[in-house]
């Protein structure tokens, strides 16, 4: 019996999926890559970093392709990663203790951060997704498929980091996504999730108009008890603010604050917001919108870092809003307090 097995769908790769291979391979039993029509040297990089590769007719369908390359493992477990991503740190969570041979009555979740682009700095988005599965479990979704099983979900200690969302791999990739989630909406146009991830592919293709559209029709139909509500409502404030629609934001910001009193993300966006509305009305900036925007930046080193919060950006809770604070303090020429949280980001940073 093999008990831990990595399963992969990928389609040209060439150019990263060596590096996803190789970190998983030391603590996995067997690799397996289904490819859903490269042309380019996917295949043969696979092979040689010891994978089992098979082949699939893509069917503009994630969960047939992921469900395809599922069958043709025999692992007690599957360990499910893109072509871009890798193993981080924590990988002794896929060791027996975690992982025990005839599987276990759980999902597990990992930590995928993911490299985003933050106005031309590189950021880490962090996500806890279910990628450790036990054998039987198949997923459901055309796009940002989900695996379906009544099994509790537990975290487990393994990052995985993510690259895909970089503008050079969103190039590469095309707006293959965002086709698909456009028909899947068509066919479930109620569905909040399928509006929220449209969304985001806007948002990180520069498109702030058409990302607040979806955020806002995302936020109408989800539940108050999504498990993606925390990262809706930030996006949706840094997606209304980007499109010039703060007055919207402002409101949105009063309506969600009680749910969020302990997210670093949530002020740090508010400190954002507010600066952005203190530069559209000065008349008001000095006593009613600067001081928010002073106190929601501290808030977030009063919480400190997250990472357990859906969605959440590391650095918000530490070294960004001592930034943010220092910028601050200068700009109003407050020299001491500038220096004091220069060097708190400085310490937080390292």
């Amino acid at each position: 019996m093999i008990r831990l097995v990595l399963v992969m769908i990928a389609r040209d790769e060439a150019a990263v999926i060596a590096r996803a291979l190789e970190s998983a391979r030391p603590h996995v039993d067997a690799m397996i890559v289904l490819d859903t029509g490269s042309t380019d040297a996917t295949r043969e990089i696979a092979q040689a970093a010891g994978a089992r590769v098979e082949g699939f007719a893509w069917c503009d369908d994630f969960a047939a392709a992921r469900n395809a390359a599922l069958s043709h493992s025999d692992g007690d477990w599957n360990l499910v990663l893109d072509a871009d991503e890798w193993i981080e740190d924590g990988a002794q969570a896929l060791g027996p203790q975690s992982l025990p041979a005839a599987g276990g009555g759980f999902l597990g979740e990992v930590k995928v951060a993911s490299r985003i682009d933050m106005a031309g700095t590189e950021g880490v988005g962090q996500a806890w997704i279910p990628r450790v599965l036990p054998r039987g479990v198949r997923y459901e979704g055309r796009i940002h498929e989900q695996p379906v099983s009544a099994l509790p979900r537990r975290r487990l200690a393994l990052v995985i980091g993510h690259d895909g969302y970089l503008p050079d791999n969103l190039a590469r990739k095309g707006d293959r996504n965002e086709v698909l989630l456009k028909q899947a909406i068509e066919a479930a146009p109620q569905d909040a999730y399928l509006w929220f991830q449209l969304a985001k592919e806007h948002q990180a293709r520069d498109r702030p108009g058409d990302a607040a559209n979806c955020f806002t029709e995302a936020l109408r139909l989800a539940p108050p008890d999504a498990g993606y509500r925390h990262p809706l409502v930030v996006r949706a404030l840094m997606a209304l603010k980007a499109s010039g629609r703060v007055g919207e934001a402002l409101t949105l910001a009063d309506a969600e604050v009680g749910d969020w009193l302990e997210s670093p993300d949530f002020y740090f966006t508010i400190g954002d917001l507010y600066l952005e509305a203190a530069s559209l009305e000065p008349d008001r900036a000095l006593n009613h919108f600067l001081p928010v925007v002073e106190l929601a930046w501290k808030r977030c080193l009063e919480i400190g870092e997250r990472p357990d919060l859906e969605g959440a950006v590391a650095g918000r809770g530490g070294y960004m809003a001592a930034h943010n604070l220092a910028v601050f303090y200068e700009t109003l020429g407050r020299d001491a307090q500038a220096a004091e949280y220069r060097t708190l980001a400085d310490r937080l940073r390292s």
